[in-house]
């Protein structure tokens, strides 16, 4: 199985959002093989709380406005592991310390990675 055009959509918005807030090290994983109803989970860095916090509520923001359903979040009070779960995309902001020690990416490493497509950000010289 392969994952979906609409993830791949929703995978972009996502990206482009947690860009936009300072979101670091984004990585896509296509997990529609061993989980059959998920098709990509996206990984973030954020440098403190409160950009975690940002991030996931720009995601989120982003996605409703784009139409997509959100079916859970998790993690938002501490907001050193937030997970949002939009059914066909799972995003999970991690503050650098979590992400380090889960280490999400060792445990789906037989998982296809999925290119994501950031816009261009203005320069100081345009």
């Amino acid at each position: 199985m392969v994952a979906s055009a609409q993830s791949h959509d929703m995978l972009q918005i996502a990206a482009a959002a947690a860009d936009a807030k300072g979101g670091e090290d984004l990585v896509a994983l296509d997990v529609s093989e061993p989980l059959p109803l998920v098709d990509i989970f996206l990984l973030v860095t954020g440098r403190s709380e409160r950009n975690v916090a940002a991030i996931a509520d720009e995601i989120e923001d982003k996605l409703l406005e784009a139409g997509h359903k959100r079916l859970r979040r998790e993690g938002r009070e501490e907001s050193r592991w937030i997970l949002i779960d939009f059914g066909d995309l799972v995003v999970h902001v991690f503050h650098e310390q979590e992400r380090v020690y889960y280490g999400l990416e060792r445990l789906w490493k037989d998982c296809p990675v999925v290119p994501i497509t950031l816009p261009a950000r203005a320069t100081a010289e345009e």
